[in-house]
């Protein structure tokens, strides 16, 4: 399914107001609520839209840190990698993984609640990780720009 502007508003406006009601929706769009509610279902049927959720506060739930860590495996064998994914997505501190192309194989990103606090997760988890030959952690000193919505 091709999206028309009409799906890209729609969209847009999910992403910035994910509890945004029908009716509110529909006026935002210029549709009316019936077609504005098959529009969403069918949105979310082709997948467009995966899941709403709510976004917390890192630091009002008391995990001010940002840690980048960039990690080396030893190997590129298809066993290690996916020993690799499994071990570190059980992993609760850890946000986001993402396989590389570049100077390192992976990049986490990683919360916490201090420097104390991230020790413990590099201590207890990030070192027993499989086939782990480096790690570079880089501490977030401030986030100049963040948002969850993609260009529509």
């Amino acid at each position: 399914m091709a999206l028309d502007p009409t799906d890209r508003r729609i969209l847009s406006v999910l992403q910035r107001k994910g509890r945004i009601s029908n009716a509110d929706l529909s006026e935002e769009v210029n549709l009316s609520a019936s077609a504005c509610h098959r529009r969403v279902q069918r949105l979310e049927e082709d997948g467009y839209i995966s899941s709403y959720v709510a976004l917390l506060d890192r630091r009002k739930m008391g995990l001010p840190t940002l840690v980048f860590v960039e990690i080396t495996l030893s190997g590129q064998a298809d066993d290690l990698l996916d020993a690799f994914e499994k071990a570190v997505s059980r992993i609760p501190d850890v946000l986001e993984c993402h396989l590389m192309a570049g100077t390192a194989d992976y990049i986490l990103k990683i919360v916490a609640e201090d420097t104390e606090d991230f020790a413990r997760i590099h201590r207890q988890h990030l070192s027993r990780l499989p086939g782990v030959a480096q790690m570079q952690s880089s501490f977030a000193l401030r986030t100049v720009f963040k948002t969850t919505a993609i260009p529509v």
